[in-house]
């Protein structure tokens, strides 16, 4: 068996560095910050072992942009290097200091953690530059001050440097096709990315760009709601404010720190984008935690802080693992956990915040079975006994009316005339377009349920049979019987059934009415992007009231004016279209002809 080793060419691996780590520019700025950022980390720990004295005010970061001179500076004021450290750490591609110095030292403060570990940020200088220097000076008594510089080919030189003080000074030859970088305004902006959260000041030209902490860094018994608020606006400035928030604090079996905000729902909201801000080590990464967050929690906004989240190389997106699933696990269980707080301690609180959570309790219980049982005393719907009632507590006190069933309209307003016959009974509404699904989710959790939308049946409860013309004429028909007819005859609609019932409430002439079942398939097919095909939606009834006056009215009108009552018949029909919200938009037009033709029929019979 033969061994060797491989050979790499740094003359091939920069391009390649260069081009294809990093899948943004601005990324450069980050990285070189972060080292200067680990820098101070280190002489920091290098204190706590006695190897050093400074005083804190002494750390610092300065980023010079100089547009005549064509340079970018990054300075520091951190441990520095000598010679030999030069070569070792940056002569060889991929070979990370910090991984070698944290095996050597460990801090005893949890705020000094090193963010580099793939010895590859420096390179991402040549993104943008023909030429790179480094004047370093290390803290070590008589050191020398050292000067590497590489056009970045596979050559170096490496001289006496001018360096006065302990430090590093990075020097960047920009390209000309990288002019941008040297608008200070475009460095001042890559730097509020990336780096506002960094714990040493960031100065640009002398103005520093950093000025305060992460609030996430703070205990939340130290956090006032004013602190959290004015955080929110930092991070999101056009945003109102947000309704409640979560600190998180995690020390076992990872790191994580972070504040989620649940934000006010707007019009534009968009339902599919991850709002929260990851970072790793007060570093900005992403602005996309889809991987971290669950789906149904990608409305909350905020920020999320963990070094164990594994990144990949180019440190800009996260590389899914036993970590990240169990950060999001933990994440939802802190999320639903105030929820069921917030319902349980500030109960108005939380319901006048139902419109902008709902859509997060709802989808967490169709798609997460442990955030369902977490949050099932908090899933709630609003009654017409203006009331607040979960579905077990519905059942409850309606078992001996409704059975098993629970009644639900799709809204308040435009459901108020065929909740007319559902007076005597409590009805939920379903506003949310995820209700269906959740209908699904339920009935196959809590047993023999049963959801059913008020126009989806005429139970026998809705007819007043006290009231049923049940006479028979010469020809052995009822004239429920003749009234149905009527109607089918005027209507003249395929496969439209058409019924005539004694309802109880004479105040609702006629209602439409589709099955459960196919309501339930129709919303999962719109949720999907699909439709049903047309032979399917055409199976309705049409139900007609016959202890309405309108009703009677109409069918009294066939002996005098008949093409009259057969327009009033299907403009019956349209309004019950138009109130179940059932009409499609190709029919209005013909609805507004027709209404007019009604009227103007109706004021000629006057006249």
């Amino acid at each position: 068996m033969a061994q060797g080793k491989l050979k790499i060419h740094t003359e091939n691996l920069l391009p390649i560095i260069k081009k294809w780590l990093y899948s943004d520019k601005d990324i450069f700025v980050r990285e070189l910050v972060s080292n200067a950022c680990d820098a101070l980390h280190k002489l920091r720990v290098l204190r706590e072992q006695k190897e050093c004295e400074f005083a804190d005010e002494e750390l610092c970061i300065e980023v010079q942009v100089d547009k005549k001179e064509r340079t970018l500076k990054f300075i520091d004021t951190g441990l520095g290097m000598t010679g030999d450290e030069v070569e070792k750490y940056i002569a060889q591609v991929a070979f990370s200091g910090a991984e070698e110095f944290l095996s050597k030292y460990k801090s005893q403060n949890a705020e000094d953690q090193i963010i580099g570990h793939f010895g590859l940020g420096f390179y991402s200088a040549y993104m943008v530059s023909t030429k790179v220097e480094i004047n370093t000076l290390s803290y070590k008594k008589g050191a020398e001050a050292v000067l590497w510089s590489c056009d970045g080919g596979s050559d170096y030189t490496l001289d006496p440097g001018s360096r006065a003080t302990r430090g590093t000074e990075i020097t960047l030859f920009v390209d000309k096709e990288s002019e941008e970088f040297l608008e200070e305004s475009k460095i001042r902006e890559i730097l509020r990315r990336y780096c506002s959260f960094l714990p040493f000041p960031i100065l640009l030209n002398g103005e520093k760009i950093n000025d305060k902490d992460p609030l996430w860094m703070k205990p939340a018994s130290e956090c006032s709601d004013k602190d959290y608020l004015d955080f929110y606006h930092q991070l999101y400035p056009m945003d109102p404010d947000p309704i409640f928030w979560i600190h998180l604090q995690v020390d076992y079996p990872f790191h994580l720190k972070g504040i989620l905000y649940f934000p006010k729902i707007q019009k534009r909201f968009e339902w599919n984008q991850s709002n929260i801000q990851l970072f790793c080590n007060r570093v900005f990464v992403s602005d996309s935690c889809k991987d971290l967050i669950p789906e149904y929690l990608t409305v909350l906004k905020g920020a999320l802080d963990s070094a164990d989240i594994p990144l990949n190389v180019s440190r800009s997106t996260l590389q899914m693992d036993k970590t990240v699933r169990q950060l999001a696990s933990h994440v939802s269980k802190k999320v639903s956990d105030r929820l069921v707080t917030l319902h349980q301690t500030e109960r108005e609180k939380f319901l006048a915040a139902w419109p902008d959570i709902e859509l997060i309790i709802k989808l967490g219980a169709i798609q997460d079975d442990k955030f369902y049982d977490r949050v099932k005393s908090a899933l709630v719907w609003k009654t017409t006994k203006e009331e607040w009632t979960t579905a077990e507590e519905y059942l409850e006190r309606n078992r001996e009316k409704t059975k098993e069933k629970i009644f639900y309209a799709p809204d308040e307003k435009s459901s108020s005339h065929l909740l007319e016959l559902y007076k005597d009974q409590e009805v939920i509404y379903a506003t949310s377009p995820v209700d269906t699904a959740l209908m699904n989710t339920l009935e196959a959790k809590l047993s023999n349920v049963k959801f059913q939308r008020i126009d989806a049946a005429v139970e026998n409860e809705l007819v007043d049979a006290t009231r049923e013309k049940t006479l028979l004429d010469a020809d052995g028909k009822t004239q429920a019987a003749k009234i149905a007819d009527f109607m089918r005859g005027a209507l003249g609609i395929d496969k439209l059934e058409v019924e005539a019932k004694s309802l109880a409430s004479n105040k609702l002439p006629a209602l439409l009415v589709i099955s459960e079942e196919m309501r339930r398939m129709r919303d999962y097919m719109a949720l999907s992007g699909q439709s049903l095909p047309f032979s399917l939606t055409d199976k309705r009834t049409f139900v007609v009231n016959t202890n309405s006056p309108l009703v009677t009215a109409i069918y009294g009108l066939q002996q005098k004016q008949p093409a009259l009552a057969k327009e009033m018949a299907r403009h019956l029909y349209d309004l019950s279209l138009l109130s179940q919200k059932e009409m499609e938009p190709g029919q209005l037009s013909d609805f507004v002809k027709r209404s007019n033709e009604v009227l103007e029929g109706l004021l000629l019979k006057k006249e």
